[in-house]
């Protein structure tokens, strides 16, 4: 993958995400904790990988298969359990088309397999360093 840069100014909390491929958005915080909202928050972030994800690797396997869908959708939602110490991720998926429930549960294990759900569900190891 190619690197991300995260850039913040004095502008509470708008920050500037850009990829090596010079695509930007923009990400902040709501206005109740000193934000602007004008854009995802990093939570909502985080569940849009999941969520694009998703769709990309069931369109991909959907178009290869041939099969008759017109249409994906992902609901991601995502909560902190403090009491369990872990994240917990609700997604739902609505595939508009013609599929059966053979394809309707090989479309879950495919969903299963998107590279951010595999990433999400291992080992994660963050090295930082300050520069």
């Amino acid at each position: 993958m190619d690197t991300i840069t995260a850039k913040i100014d004095t502008r509470l909390y708008r920050t500037e995400i850009t990829s090596a491929s010079e695509n930007v958005l923009i990400s902040d915080e709501p206005q109740e904790i000193g934000g602007k909202n004008l854009g995802l928050n990093p939570t909502e972030l985080l569940a849009a990988s999941l969520a694009s994800c998703t769709v990309i690797t069931l369109r991909m396997y959907i178009n290869r298969k041939q099969w008759e869908v017109s249409e994906i959708n992902v609901k991601i939602d995502f909560e902190r359990d403090a009491d369990r110490n872990v994240a917990v991720f609700t997604r739902k998926i609505e595939v508009i088309g013609e599929v059966d429930e053979t394809q309707r549960q090989r479309l879950e294990t495919i969903a299963n397999s998107c590279p951010i759900h595999k990433t999400l569900t291992h080992s994660i190891e963050i090295k930082t360093t300050l520069i």
